[in-house]
């Protein structure tokens, strides 16, 4: 938990803060844009909420903060309220779980909710206020893993629930060999009606993105909005596979349409089909610039 001796200097006065231990994630800061800001190298709060909806956001990137480095001065009496808006609805189906973990370095998961049995995008933190939402919800039947490094607590899911987790070959690690569906397809397959699982290599050799309902594509650490740069971008500092092949996949992907964009790391992003395909062609173009 965040501790008032490690406060930083840069937070506002008043009841919400950030402590020394924040890794400069960006979690709260767009969770919670009207509260928290970069200040240096790490997040602090520019403006304390000043209002119901403003002080939940707060709260919920409190709640998501994957090292614990957001806390109140008084003990909130809230802090419930705050854990029943968990997950936090996106469109349509589509929810926002929040509880980000550091083994993932604060990767966003998703929730997809079907009759056919929910799908959970990637891995939270195994926390128990999750998990008991989770099972309100009707449970975890999959479990999608974008690639090997936003894995984080699929094993605990796993065991909870006893989901079937779905990964490529490509991606398995020690970590994830008992993985109970693996990849091998290096074209698009077609797992369910509403589900296409497009191969993405690039930034690791097995990625993978998920479109569901052609509407949302869920991109793990492929595909993202960059809020300084104001257009979708992929992440070339971080690309442990191949930058030449990730410009193939994104060549790939600039054939099918989708309305949002919702990566594990950097900015999600929603705009109409037109537009997406637009930012997606400005994207290729700033890729191999690059």
């Amino acid at each position: 938990m965040a501790h008032l001796t490690q406060r930083r200097p840069q937070n506002a006065s008043g009841d919400f803060y950030v402590d020394s231990t924040c890794i400069d994630c960006d979690t709260c800061r767009w969770m919670a844009k009207d509260v928290f800001h970069r200040a240096g190298e790490q997040s602090a709060v520019y403006h304390q909420p000043e209002n119901e909806t403003e002080r939940l956001r707060a709260m919920q990137a409190l709640l998501s903060c994957p090292t614990a480095s957001i806390g109140t001065v008084e003990k909130p009496k809230d802090i419930k309220v705050a854990q029943q808006s968990f997950p936090i609805l996106v469109e349509d189906n589509v929810y926002h779980c929040g509880y980000h973990s550091e083994a993932s370095y604060a990767a966003a998961s998703y929730l997809i909710v079907r009759p056919e049995g929910n799908i959970l995008v990637d891995s939270p933190r195994f926390a128990a206020p999750l998990v008991k939402r989770l099972e309100e919800m009707g449970g975890i039947r999959y479990m999608y893993l974008t690639h090997r490094d936003d894995v984080a607590d699929h094993q605990k899911f796993q065991q909870h629930f006893g989901c079937e987790r779905i990964l490529h070959k490509d991606d398995i690690t020690s970590g994830t060999r008992d993985v109970e569906i693996q990849l091998s397809d290096t074209e698009p397959m077609q797992f369910a009606p509403d589900l296409l699982i497009i191969p993405v290599p690039g930034h690791s050799k097995g990625h993978t993105v998920l479109l569901s309902n052609n509407k949302f594509l869920f991109t793990g650490d492929h595909l993202a909005w960059s809020e300084s740069w104001k257009q979708l971008v992929a992440f070339r500092d971080y690309c442990w596979y191949s930058y030449a092949e990730q410009i193939k996949s994104m060549e790939k992907l600039a054939a099918y349409s989708f309305e949002w964009v919702l990566p594990g790391h950097g900015r999600r992003y929603h705009a109409d089909r037109e537009t997406m395909g637009q930012l997606l062609q400005q994207c290729l173009v700033w890729m191999k610039s690059q």
